[in-house]
């Protein structure tokens, strides 16, 4: 509990001063009956980009909702109630409050950086949502469904090749370069950035999955070129199928299988508990 959330006058001065400072820089909702009269294709990535909108929008809300009314408890116009304490108790010791962890992502984050990740999702979404268009680097990790993302990498390639989804499986390759190097997206597939290694490390200049550097422990990976392709068309031999986590949690932030390029047996790599993450 809050030493002084009875009242205390130190405690109460940094929670108003928090609060202040996310109310100030939170960003106004998503225009979603503007979004959808744009979206009039309805692409697989328009589709996952306005469902990115709207969970943000619910996620923003209450974020607005919740601390509104604190503001007024603290000021005296409106009665604490429990949940009006548990959101000051949060606020005071740099933890996600619970009603907004039920409507975000997966995050192991503090408070103070967890609001500086939300703003960065945000100004994704934002220059994202303003033509639609995707963009030349995807950043994996500011999706509350990187799934969706995928899944529509496999879609849009399904249609304009008229294959079989269910018969398709991702061609993963790891580019020598950084997401400053991309201008333009791939004609098919996406560029991802935002990636690191856990339990081994990309060594760029032999392509392969290598063994990781002392105190090294989550190195950032190259931009990663994914594309859908046929399941006959997918090359199965010398690859480690690595997990892809949203944090390393693991379990259950599991969001997909990446086949990596290994010279060595895919085994060392699974018993190293090699993964990739998409936060760290």
């Amino acid at each position: 509990m809050l030493p002084s959330s009875s009242g205390g006058p130190i405690s109460r001065l940094k929670v108003r001063v928090v609060l202040e400072e996310i109310m100030e820089k939170l960003p106004e909702k998503f225009n979603m009956v503007d979004l959808l009269g744009r979206a009039e294709e309805r692409t697989p990535y328009q589709v996952v980009a306005l469902q990115e909108c709207e969970r943000m929008n619910i996620l923003t809300q209450e974020i607005r909702r919740s601390l509104h009314q604190l503001s007024l408890g603290l000021k005296g116009e409106l009665t604490m109630t429990g949940d009006m304490e548990n959101l000051q108790n949060a606020v005071f010791l740099d933890i996600v409050p619970d009603g907004w962890t039920k409507r975000a992502y997966p995050s192991m984050c503090g408070l103070a950086l967890w609001f500086s990740d939300l703003l960065l999702r945000i100004k994704e979404l934002e220059a994202w949502s303003a033509d639609f268009v995707l963009p030349s680097e995807v950043w994996l990790a500011g999706f509350f469904n990187p799934q969706s993302f995928l899944t529509a990498i496999m879609q849009a390639m399904a249609r304009r090749n008229e294959w079989p989804l269910d018969r398709m499986c991702f061609q993963c390759d790891v580019t020598k370069k950084n997401r400053e190097d991309f201008m333009v997206p791939p004609r098919e597939g996406a560029y991802l950035h935002g990636l690191y290694m856990e339990g081994a490390r990309w060594n760029s200049q032999t392509g392969i999955i290598a063994d990781a550097f002392l105190k090294e422990l989550t190195p950032a990976m190259p931009v990663i070129f994914l594309r859908a392709v046929p399941e006959d068309k997918q090359e199965s031999r010398s690859v480690y199928q690595c997990p892809v986590y949203k944090t390393h949690q693991r379990g259950p932030t599991y969001d997909w299988t990446f086949n990596l390029k290994t010279k060595e047996s895919p085994s060392k790599w699974t018993l190293a508990g090699v993964a990739l993450l998409l936060q760290i």
